[in-house]
């Protein structure tokens, strides 16, 4: 199966403080990669590079076969979508209106909605289980009603790969393993990688492939979920002293 994702001896930060360097990831088709490690060692910044939304201190991120230097805003956005912890409070707009921005690289500068893109974002809202809302003001909905249509917002993009930061901070357990949910349909119907940061390790278990361990400026260990989260590493990776 091919990758969709590769980064080469990636160094991440802002201006010339670098917070994570060395990294090498893969990221297969349909694959659910979830990055874990205590707050503060810069998984956010390694997911905002992995997006397009910082350049990279040295090294390269290819996506799907391209470097992601050489793609353009629009082009770019159609293979990559992302999903960050930022509040989002837009006025006046209904969660409908949410989930169609969503399709702002194929509607070009008017963005004017065709026959499809409306078909897209209905049959997302579908998915995620929001068609009964798509009227309300977003300012109006509960934490967990807002991060489903912001999740719809981004699969509306249509990505090859969709990046979430803590995609389940604010969420209450029921909206925690209804994402949960959602994330092995996108997986499993959509054929959409997934790459993410979790806290929730408990959940971690139920959907993820593979887990690339944060730790002193770099990657600790990447592997198979089985294989590395047991007790003795999690204690050694968050600091945690019995």
């Amino acid at each position: 199966m091919e990758n969709v994702l590769t980064t080469n001896m990636l160094s991440v930060g802002y201006k010339h403080k670098e917070i994570v360097s060395k990294i090498n990831i893969e990221v297969k088709k349909g694959e659910i990669v979830t990055m874990i490690g205590p707050n503060g060692t810069g998984k956010s910044t390694i997911l905002r590079t992995l997006a397009g939304l910082q350049k990279s201190l040295s090294g390269t991120v290819n996506i799907c076969g391209k470097d992601i230097n050489d793609y353009r805003e629009t082009e770019l956005a159609q293979h990559v979508s992302i999903l960050m912890t930022d509040r989002v409070e837009p006025e006046l707009m209904t969660g409908y209106d949410i989930v169609c921005s969503g399709r702002y690289p194929y509607t070009g500068r008017l963005g004017i909605l065709s026959d499809k893109d409306r078909q897209v974002v209905e049959e997302v809202m579908e998915l995620v289980n929001i068609s009964n809302l798509k009227d309300s003001f977003f300012r109006e909905l509960s934490d967990g009603q807002k991060q489903r249509f912001m999740l719809a917002r981004a699969i509306c993009q249509e990505p090859d790969i969709l990046i979430m930061d803590e995609p389940m901070t604010f969420l209450d357990i029921k909206y925690k393993r209804e994402l949960a949910e959602i994330i092995l349909r996108l997986k499993e119907e959509k054929k959409i990688s997934i790459i993410m940061s979790l806290h929730e390790l408990h959940l971690i278990k139920k959907f993820t492939d593979k887990v690339v361990c944060i730790k002193d400026g770099g990657v600790d260990k990447i592997g198979a979920i089985n294989e590395i989260l047991n007790d003795e590493y999690i204690d050694y990776l968050f600091d945690i002293e019995k």
